[in-house]
């Protein structure tokens, strides 16, 4: 996987992704920042009926999620090839993308 790629291989981060690694680490950290502040505004407007934690997991973290994208925008590869190097399902890997 692409992540893990990157993961073992940091200095091969601007090549993959046209980031450098630590550019890429501090995208990854206002992704997360922001993704918990949009979750808490959801949680705290929801009328919850079913406990807290059910329903269908994400396939992919933030930071794969974050991977994918800017791997799409690098190379353009189409949704089938994303759907191979992510073990995602296209409509998944079209879905994280948008």
């Amino acid at each position: 996987m692409v992540f893990d790629y990157i993961e073992k291989y940091p200095h091969r981060t601007k090549q993959i992704l046209g980031i450098s690694y630590e550019q890429f680490q501090s995208l990854l950290n206002c992704a997360r920042q922001r993704h918990q502040e949009i979750k808490t505004k959801l949680q705290s407007r929801k009328i919850r009926i079913n406990a807290a934690g059910g329903g269908r997991p994400e396939k992919l973290f933030i930071q794969e999620q974050v991977c994918l994208c800017l791997f799409y925008l690098r190379h353009m590869p189409t949704f089938q090839v994303l759907e191979i190097l992510f073990s995602v399902s296209k409509t998944e890997a079209n879905d994280t993308f948008h």
